[in-house]
């Protein structure tokens, strides 16, 4: 097995390969919490600040609303730039691991907060009728009705969005963020080692699948209940 690896891809450095995997998991999955922990708010109060919602606030709504559009509307590679002096606040460098994160979640959330948003426009209006015929406050509606409700669709986007930042991280290496994206592109573009980028491209691959299939087991246990 070893030979053959050798012979296949004879200028990859496995323990490099790891390396790089695990930074991407630790981008990734700590991106995740930090773009779930705004976005689900966020699009919350999007939702509620709606025309016929139960805090329904036109100018707030179209602020909010223009807030994620822009936020939507920019290139990643290009938010990378626009926002590291907002990095090297947050973290206190631009290059790095750790400063990929920020613009991983400043790209994420607003996507994200879209998608709870769309999410709990699809609970039943009647459910939330009722809920206020009973003398349900707000945040009970919020917290008892609408995000169970909407619970299944909810971890679908937040699924989406996992996937979205693993490509997202891969891009972050064009201005030295690690993981398998500054992997390929070091070997792969720089010095032409193409079987490099061909291992780094099939891992990720491969996370995406893995990742997309426990959301997607996520999404049918809540679906059921």
């Amino acid at each position: 097995m070893e030979t053959l690896l050798l012979e296949w891809f004879p200028n990859v450095f496995w323990p490099e390969i790891w390396k790089s995997v695990n930074e991407t998991l630790y981008m990734v999955v700590i991106a995740t919490l930090f773009t779930a922990v705004i976005g689900l708010p966020l699009g919350v109060l999007v939702y509620l600040t709606g025309p016929g919602q139960l805090m329904q606030n036109r100018i707030l709504n179209q602020v909010l609303s223009i807030i994620i559009n822009v936020f939507r509307s920019i290139p990643f590679i290009i938010l990378l730039i626009l926002i590291i002096p907002f990095t090297k606040f947050i973290v206190g460098t631009s290059l790095g691991v750790s400063a990929a994160i920020p613009p991983l979640v400043v790209g994420a959330a607003p996507f994200f907060a879209r998608l709870v948003e769309t999410s709990l426009r699809e609970v039943d209006r009647g459910v939330i009728e009722m809920a206020q015929s009973m003398g349900a406050s707000t945040w009970q509606i919020v917290t008892r009705v609408l995000l169970p409700e909407a619970r299944p669709g909810i971890l679908a986007g937040l699924t989406i969005t996992l996937v979205v930042l693993i490509g997202y991280s891969a891009m972050s290496g064009a201005i030295g963020g690690g993981g398998l994206g500054d992997l390929a592109l070091r070997y792969g573009y720089q010095r032409y080692q193409m079987d490099v980028t061909i291992v780094a491209t099939c891992i990720m691959i491969a996370l995406v699948q893995v990742f997309q299939m426990l959301g997607d087991r996520l999404v049918a246990h809540f679906s059921r209940k």
